[in-house]
């Protein structure tokens, strides 16, 4: 994977003592995503957050790959010149795995956030109920790429043109976060921060996990955070989990879907902090 502009990736950090946490995004996110988690947490750590390739402030780059993404992300922790707690979501979730299971020596623990090291459906369904839904991600692209920027007024306008394709209000904020509008009068414009199109091409590779090097595993702590409501961490996805990640923890949040940490932010806060207390003792 190479970059446009050769840059390193793009975080912020909130907090300036205690141990180091580092949070990693989902698909279309970006690091300020995590931002409500990352103050509830800064008072007695460094909490870095950290804009995944082709999102956010980061460099867009020529394809879409886990294991590259976990080595740009593992760059970022050597920088730092201690052990980290990585969290990841999703997509970012799958990065933090495989960096943990080719760096071990870069982490001092894992939170592995509503996702599994699995490939996934291409229709998105891990269940036999004939109401779930496909995986919209797909459809997500589509109604981002057919906006007419140009034409665009208002947020407002952006939210009634996504509306259809993505009904979740919340689904929508979350996406047009990563709308912006540059510049003033004639010269302003609107444009999506995200590799729309990189995105669209290579969708296909985030639903698979790649295969770890031959025996490799991670036996620091990891805490496993799924949604009560979410499709994407199933009973038969725990041996696999258990035997790249031996020391896991699982926990399930009720009322809560695949972005646990926005349906849930106070009693996600409350379960990470927790476990920070005991792996940093």
């Amino acid at each position: 994977m190479t970059t446009n502009s050769g840059e390193r990736l793009h975080g912020r950090t909130l907090g300036s003592a205690g141990p180091r946490v580092v949070f990693v995004h989902g698909l279309f996110g970006q690091g300020k995503n995590w931002t409500t988690i990352a103050k509830g947490l800064a008072g007695d750590h460094r909490v870095t957050l950290l804009d995944l390739p082709n999102h956010g402030h980061s460099p867009w780059t020529d394809r879409v790959d886990y294991v590259d993404m976990a080595e740009l992300v593992a760059a970022e922790l050597r920088s730092f010149g201690e052990p980290v707690t990585l969290v990841g979501h999703s997509m970012g979730g799958k990065v933090s795995m495989q960096l943990a299971l080719r760096h071990p020596e870069l982490l001092r623990a894992l939170v592995v956030v509503d996702i599994a090291p699995v490939e996934y459906p291409l229709s998105g369904g891990r269940t036999d109920d004939p109401d779930e839904e496909a995986s919209p991600f797909a459809a997500f692209i589509a109604a981002m790429r057919a906006m007419d920027l140009d034409r665009l007024e208002t947020r407002a306008d952006a939210d009634a043109a996504l509306q259809a394709a993505v009904p979740s209000r919340m689904v929508r904020s979350f996406l047009l976060q990563s709308l912006v509008r540059e510049g003033v009068g004639a010269d302003g414009g609107w444009r999506w921060r995200l590799n729309l199109e990189l995105l669209e091409r290579d969708l296909g590779e985030l639903r698979g996990f790649p295969e770890p090097p031959p025996g490799a595993r991670y036996d620091g702590p990891v805490l496993w955070v799924a949604g009560a409501r979410s499709h994407y961490v199933l009973p038969e996805d725990r041996a696999r989990m258990e035997e790249l990640f031996p020391n896991t923890r699982l926990v399930r949040v009720k009322n809560a879907g695949h972005w646990v940490h926005s349906e849930q932010p106070e009693v996600f806060l409350e379960t990470v902090a927790r476990f920070l207390e005991r792996v940093e003792r």
